[in-house]
């Protein structure tokens, strides 16, 4: 009888392999990605007559109990019934996760069967041109905070005459409250492979980078292993299942630099040089990795490719609003009850999001605010949670939708604390190639550091400060370092003037 048990990292954090180890003395034990509910982590799912059942959360001493139950279906408090039928599976719209959870990562078979390997071959059967025309239909954005668009990128590298053509994935996630690219890494991997192989053949690249953050160990080993057996299978290689395409791949694993986040000081670090910022122009589309025409993309824009191809682009952009087109790994953390990884059609609003699908705060208390989009991302309050998830509608709010990670907050919560944080973040982050970024972030430090004490003249000093490095900096790390202190300065004054009542404490 076979079971499954998530080899996720956060999964594994809460007791996953002693699970699994415990369970293998009586079952087939399959180590799975993540169904993205991790409050209900470690989940054990068995499959009786086609139907996949879950229990959790199981700790180590509750598997003696449950291995009758597991074989009958008879009543136990840890059941859930079938998990597909979990509220938080059915309100989901599954893209390009919809083999997470589901198939054993690194087997071919079961990839195939759930779709697998579909749009890789329609691209081939397509040819570069249509490709790159069914990607822009399709309207997918960078998924990794920019949100440019796809298309326009891969037209570009396309258009550019090389000898040598490269596909570099971003998976360098290093914002706090982010975990979509590490879920997809380690629960479908092979998503990831044929995407990237698409890519190459929709700009003539013939080689492709996977950069992951070192601190991700499990992904970096599902990787490997992955791209072994792609080769195996034919997926990569010098003819892309038999095709008259080559296309190959490797891993390269970060030493940990936030700002190698940024496209740039990802292939300066990916040359093996210091992960720092690089002047545009030239931009990586023309001139990237060892100067040739590269394709950088997050780890999610280029896993949601297969969809795109299998299914046609018209059908993606039937999803979203405005320009905001297809699905989005929403990932909530943060202070909150349901926290997790929840793929949705953008247009919920974080009203929706926070209170009906996150449950509200763990603690119990009022949501105060939710940073959305990483440490560089605006706090947004509650009462302007009526804003829809979309880049546009979050962008005029003064917000950033970046990785689609949203950490939550009570109120309890101190903002002018959480302001120095995000200041002080990029101030220990700055690759330091520039001034704004370099000086501007140690002084905002300070000036926060006035204001608590007293100092209501930094007030417009900290403010003017922030403008300077909006404005002035050379990438995103310091341009986007002031949307966290101004929008808690903007929507929670009282807490730098100190004029307000006193903060509640979390203890109360």
């Amino acid at each position: 009888m076979r079971v499954w048990v998530p080899l996720d990292a956060a999964a594994k954090a809460l007791g996953a392999d002693e699970v699994a180890g415990a369970l293998a003395r009586d079952f087939d034990v399959t180590r799975n990605g993540t169904r993205g509910m991790i409050w209900l982590e470690p989940l054990v799912e068995v499959e009786r007559d086609g139907i996949r059942y879950g229990y959790g959360p199981v700790e180590p001493d509750d598997v003696a109990g449950l291995v009758d139950v597991l074989r009958s279906g008879a009543d136990h408090s840890l059941a859930l019934g079938p998990v597909e039928d979990l509220p938080w599976m059915k309100a989901q719209k599954r893209l390009t996760f919809a083999r997470v959870g589901v198939i054993d990562p690194l087997s071919v078979a079961e990839y195939e069967a759930q779709g697998g390997f579909a749009g890789l071959r329609r691209a081939i059967a397509l040819g570069p041109e249509a490709i790159v025309d069914e990607v822009t239909q399709s309207g997918l954005r960078g998924r990794g905070g920019a949100g440019f668009p796809t298309g326009t990128k891969w037209k570009t590298v396309a258009g550019a005459k090389a000898d040598q053509k490269y596909i570099v994935c971003n998976a360098d996630e290093g914002d706090s409250g982010s975990f979509a690219d590490r879920m997809l890494m380690e629960g479908d991997p092979l998503t990831l492979i044929e995407g990237m192989a698409i890519a190459g053949i929709a700009v003539g690249a013939t080689r492709g980078y996977c950069y992951i953050r070192s601190e991700y160990p499990d992904a970096i080993r599902v990787m490997e292993a992955a791209i072994t057996l792609a080769r195996e299978e034919g997926m990569l290689g010098a003819s892309v299942l038999g095709s008259a395409h080559a296309f190959d791949m490797e891993v390269r694993v970060g030493a940990g630099a936030y700002v190698c986040g940024e496209e740039t000081s990802l292939l300066n670090s990916l040359e093996g040089k210091r992960g720092t910022v690089r002047a545009k122009p030239p931009i990586p589309a023309l001139e990237g990795f060892l100067g040739k025409p590269t394709v950088v993309n997050n780890l999610i824009s280029l896993g949601t490719i297969p969809w795109i191809l299998a299914n046609g682009g018209a059908e993606y952009a039937k999803l979203g609003i405005g320009r905001s087109k297809g699905t989005i790994p929403i990932q909530i953390a943060g202070n909150v009850k349901h926290g997790g990884l929840f793929e949705a059609a953008f247009g919920l609003t974080l009203d929706q999001i926070i209170n009906e699908i996150g449950g509200g705060t763990a603690s119990g208390r009022p949501v105060k605010a939710a940073q959305v989009g990483g440490p560089l991302g605006a706090y947004i309050p509650a009462k302007d949670f009526d804003v829809p998830f979309g880049y546009e509608e979050l962008a005029g709010r003064e917000g950033l939708l970046g990785h689609a990670g949203i950490t939550v907050f009570d109120d309890s919560a101190d903002m002018l604390k959480l302001a120095r944080f995000a200041m002080e973040f990029c101030a220990v982050e700055s690759c330091g190639k520039c001034t704004p970024c370099r000086i501007g972030s140690v002084r905002g430090v300070e000036t926060i550091d006035r204001i608590a004490a007293g100092d209501a003249d930094a007030i417009p000093v900290l403010t003017d400060l922030c403008n300077t490095m909006k404005w002035g900096s050379l990438c995103a790390l310091g341009g986007f370092a002031p949307f966290p202190v101004m929008s808690a300065l903007t929507h929670f004054p009282d807490e730098f003037s100190g004029r307000g009542t006193p903060r509640k404490e979390a203890a109360e």
